[in-house]
This record gives structure tokens, C-alpha cells and sequence, in this order.
């Protein structure tokens, strides 16, 4: 079985549980790592041979251009992680639509590849937005993986499919993987839940997907994941410095692991049939149409 791997291309000053503790204004006079980080995983996955799908910040394309071209010569998949990263479930709907609009621009622009995939920052995508998806699929997005069907106090629509499927636009949305037991579903998709418990919940889990559920699994990890040298956020609650920094020390060696005992691609390729049986391919005129319309509501790179 194929699986899919993924990386969520941000900076460690990005996460969202310490949004409240460091403003975006100072994004920019804060250490970037996550070039460091990046060219680490590149190299896991050269020599591994496995290819992975980045979900890549605006923000961090726009200042890394070689960052990202080296991803994309290496023969693995570009997606979008926004530019911002805004949890959807906090934008307007304009708002949302020119931030898909822009971080798409900027990532084709650079690379001079197709974006067909997109990922909400932090899986802010549930029930009382829904209208998301709508606006994911307008903009020229294929596939979105921006539902975690998880139970979280951040995020998750528990009741939600667990596996690839297709919306009413076409669009097809991917989840993060996770083992139902005792009647409710567990993450088993990587991200925090890998760092935090033993390696071998994580790979059973990966098993049983294969096994039992007859399909693909979706992980997806952070570049900052692989840094214990970061910077540390004094100032946030104890159970947000818990989750970020339990680890990381250990992510490089359990990294290897995984990807020397499963199959691994990009999530294009992984889930290739399910994406085929949805929308298709968005053309030129409808990419320079939305790119427009960002243009003219001074929002577009």
C-alpha cells in the first residue's frame, strides 16, 4: 500500500497556539529556520527514495523562492498552506477566498508548477464553515486535506468522514488518518500525536489503515518538528510548550523509521484515483480570473 506523506511548510514562530504570544508584525525580525529544517527532509526523503507533498506558507514561499524551487526539482508535490496562516474558521469569506488566491499566485509564480492541493492551517475547516470547501474548489484547488476527523480542543469535526471522498463542488477532501476503536476515531495521522506518543501507536495505526481499512495513509509533520535548537515561547501556557517542544529531539530517527518501513508518495499520487474521480484540472483562464479579482481588492502578491 502507497501512502501518503506531507509536510505543512511553516516557521516555528507560526504556530497557532502561540498566536496569542507573538504578534505578526514581528514575523519578520524573528529567526527563520524552516530552511534548515526543509533541506533535512529533503535529504530524509532522497535517501529513502520516497517523494512527499509540501503544503507551503505564501509568506514562506515569498521569502524562500529557492526554497521552493528546490522542492519542486526534486520531483515532490507543491500545495498550498495559505499565505498567512489565518485559521479559515477566523476570515470572512472574502477574506479566505483572496488568501487562497494569493498564496496560490505566489506558489505557481515561483515554481512554475500547478498548486492543486490545499491545507487549512490547523484543520480550521468544520460545519459552521463549510463554505470553505466552496471557495478551496472556485479558486483551482483539486483536493483539499483541511477536515481532521478527530475530537481536539483546537480543531476536528469528529463525525466526519474518515477517508477521501467528494464533495457536491467536485472537490475532493483528504483527512489526516485515523483508527477508529471503541467507538470513536484516534489520530493516528503523525504532527504532534508522532512526537508524543511511542512510535509504535503511530505505526500500528498506519497497519491498520493499510490492513483493515483497505486504503492509503495521510501523515502529515512540520518542518520545526525536526528542530530542537528553536527558539523557545516563554510566555506560553504549559500545555502549548508540552505539545510543541515534547521530542523533537527524537523526530529525525522515528522520521527514518517510518519511512523505511512503509511506502511513501505524494499525496497527488497516493490518492490518484480518488482525485481523478473529482474535479478536474483547473485551466488558465479560471486561475488568471480569480488571480484578477485578488488584484483588484489590492490583496494579490
Amino acid at each position: 500500500m502507497i501512502n501518503a506523506f506531507s509536510i505543512d511548510v511553516e516557521d516555528w514562530f507560526q504556530v497557532s497556539a502561540f498566536a496569542p504570544h507573538i504578534e505578526r508584525s514581528r514575523w519578520d525580525a524573528l529567526p527563520c529556520r524552516v530552511e534548515r529544517n526543509v533541506d533535512l527532509l529533503l535529504g530524509l526523503l532522497q535517501e529513502s527514495g520516497c517523494a512527499a507533498t509540501f503544503f507551503t506558507l505564501g509568506w514562506i514561499a515569498e521569502r524562500y523562492p529557492a526554497m521552493v524551487r528546490r522542492i519542486v526539482a526534486a520531483g515532490h508535490e507543491l500545495a498550498s498552506h495559505g499565505y498567512a496562516h489565518l485559521r479559515a474558521s477566523e476570515q470572512e469569506r472574502e477574506e479566505f477566498r483572496a488568501d487562497l488566491v494569493r498564496a496560490k499566485a505566489i506558489l505557481e509564480g515561483i515554481s512554475g508548477a500547478p498548486v492543486l492541493g490545499y491545507r487549512a492551517p490547523s484543520f480550521s475547516i468544520g460545519p459552521r464553515n463549510a463554505w470553505a470547501h466552496d471557495l478551496i474548489a472556485e479558486t483551482g484547488h483539486v483536493y483539499s486535506s483541511s477536515v481532521y476527523p478527530v475530537a481536539h480542543d483546537h480543531y476536528g469535526t469528529p463525525d466526519a468522514p474518515r477517508f477521501a471522498h467528494r464533495l457536491d463542488t467536485g472537490l475532493v477532501e483528504i483527512p489526516p488518518s485515523t483508527v477508529r476503536w471503541g467507538g470513536r476515531n484516534w489520530p493516528i495521522g503523525g504532527g504532534g500525536y508522532f512526537r508524543l506518543l511511542p512510535y509504535r501507536v503511530s505505526a500500528w495505526g498506519i497497519r491498520r489503515v493499510n490492513a483493515v481499512d483497505a486504503r492509503p495513509a495521510m501523515v502529515y509533520f512540520h518542518p520545526w518538528e525536526f528542530d530542537p535548537g528553536q527558539p523557545r515561547v516563554r510566555d506560553a501556557g504549559a500545555k502549548a510548550r508540552f505539545r510543541h517542544y515534547l521530542n523533537l529531539g527524537r523526530t529525525e530517527a522515528r522520521i527514518r523509521r517510518l519511512l523505511r518501513e512503509f511506502s511513501w508518495d505524494r499525496v497527488d499520487r497516493a490518492f490518484a484515483g480518488e482525485i481523478a474521480s473529482g474535479a478536474g484540472a483547473p485551466g488558465p483562464a479560471s486561475s488568471q480570473e480569480d488571480i484578477a479579482h485578488a488584484d483588484s481588492r489590492g490583496v494579490a502578491a
